[in-house]
């Protein structure tokens, strides 16, 4: 049984991961701090110490130092990139980002296991992972239909080749969990997985993340830094949502493709990195080359190979299977392993559409666990939304609503749904708005304001 020692100062957290990793077979201790990891544990016991990286005291980083031969995983919040970064020169085998994934937590440590026992018996003759557990997509996905196989069919083929990978598929049907299923079944497995999702970032601050920027590139620029693009040098870089990029990153990333070199913001010198390059979208890239919003020219060296992660309405016989095992997660988490579903409750759970897809049911079934009554989960602990369902929309919703903002008044009901609210509201104002403002003002983010567009065809505004 390998031996985990998780340092987290969070109480919560550190009781929750250690719960996951105990029910997963691993014999795990923890501490609250760096030095009460090293007074009360011998470090070089452990096969794996998992730590936050803000930690009172001493980093998480430090018991890379304190530990040299046991290998460290840190987990850092998504907003510190440049943390985790900065983690992976100094010596961590792995990061991730958190709020974390299960299965994407118990794969990693899966995956840093089973090269560490690899190493110690020195056999380097193939991809470590490949003849690991965790070497096979089903591992970290679940699906029994005939097109989620097909998707495994495909990551298996091209995972072990450099071939540069597109996924494809709508928000949360888990586009991430394959570009991890294709890094882990790569010789690349032994080296970093760099995850970006590129809606995320601000534009003004894309191009200073992926390349890096050298000292006084630009105002605040106080030091140099090295960007997710070189960090993940031998390695697998995860583009999310890369129908966001701006055209100068696109630009940029196109050298990256074609002469596989960077240069940093500011700097005139290139270098050379080793980078396999697995992008994601929910947007037609192709329909957006031909309104100029994408460079045609990187969505073909992109789209080399597209693999298509089918929605959840797509996937019927997978919905009560996939219930399950969230349900089972949360029994493990509340402590209540007699969860299950009502007749009732598969019923709605089969018929309902799942615009959000995985996600979306993933978020149902922990809500539910929650709110329900005993051991059974019933249709309104459920309580899934109902497409076009109206809802009234209170003046002030919106923050600064004003008489320019307001839809105008069609001579009808004031009661809109929020779909049709939604596209008066953007419709009315994207030619005084940017993109960013027009999240801000409907209190949603810049990622759920392109998915709505898409979802009811309102055309982006053109930038001048």
């Amino acid at each position: 049984m390998s031996r985990i020692l998780i340092v987290e100062d969070e109480e919560i957290i550190r009781s929750a991961l250690k719960k996951l990793l105990q029910h997963a077979g691993y014999d795990v201790s923890d501490a609250g701090s760096v030095d009460d990891a090293e007074q009360g544990h011998d470090l070089s016991q452990f096969d794996l110490i998992i730590s936050d990286l803000r930690l009172p005291g001493a980093p998480g980083t430090e018991l890379i130092n304190r530990a040299p031969d046991t290998p460290v995983l840190i987990m850092t919040s998504y907003a510190s990139l440049r943390s985790a970064v900065d983690s992976m020169k100094l010596g961590a085998v792995e990061y991730i980002a958190k709020p974390f994934d299960h299965d994407e937590m118990l794969a990693a440590v899966a995956n840093i296991l089973s090269q560490k026992g690899e190493t110690k018996t020195d056999s380097r003759a193939e991809a470590p992972v490949a003849r690991s557990a965790e070497g096979d997509p089903s591992a970290i996905m679940y699906g029994e239909c005939d097109a989620m196989q097909q998707v495994f069919h495909l990551i298996r083929k091209v995972a072990p080749t450099e071939t540069t990978v597109l996924v494809n598929g709508e928000s949360g049907t888990g586009k991430e969990l394959a570009a991890r299923a294709l890094h882990l079944l790569s010789p690349r497995a032994a080296r970093p997985l760099i995850s970006v999702n590129c809606a995320a970032i601000p534009e003004s601050l894309i191009e200073s993340e992926l390349f890096g920027h050298e000292k006084g590139a630009f105002t605040g620029a106080v030091s140099g830094r090295t960007g997710l693009i070189e960090a993940a040098d031998g390695g697998s870089l995860f583009l999310d949502e890369i129908g966001e990029l701006p055209p100068e990153a696109q630009a940029r990333l196109l050298r990256v493709l074609q002469e596989g070199e960077i240069r940093k913001v500011g700097s005139t010198q290139s270098r050379k990195v080793d980078v396999r390059m697995i992008a994601a979208t929910h947007r037609n890239l192709k329909a957006m080359t031909r309104t100029g919003e994408f460079r045609e020219d990187l969505y073909y060296r992109l789209n080399v190979m597209q693999i298509r992660i089918p929605p959840l309405r797509d996937r019927k016989s997978d919905i009560l299977g996939l219930a399950r095992r969230f349900i089972k997660r949360q029994g493990d988490k509340l402590g209540n392993a007699n969860l299950h579903l009502s007749p009732e409750a598969m019923q709605a759970l089969r018929s309902y559409r799942w615009p959000g897809n995985v996600r979306e049911l993933e978020n149902a079934i922990e809500r539910a666990s929650i709110l329900c009554e005993g051991d059974v989960i019933t249709p309104v602990t459920l309580d899934l939304e109902i497409e076009g369902e109206d809802v009234n929309i209170p003046h002030g919703l919106v923050e600064g609503d004003n008489e320019q903002t307001k839809p105008q008044d069609t001579g009808e009901s004031n009661d809109l749904s929020l779909e049709d609210y939604f596209q008066h509201f953007v419709l009315e104002n994207q030619d005084r708005m940017s993109e960013t403002e027009l999240a801000q003002k409907l209190g949603i983010s810049r990622k759920s304001l392109w998915e709505r567009r898409q979802r009811l065809g309102i055309p982006r505004k053109k930038s001048g």
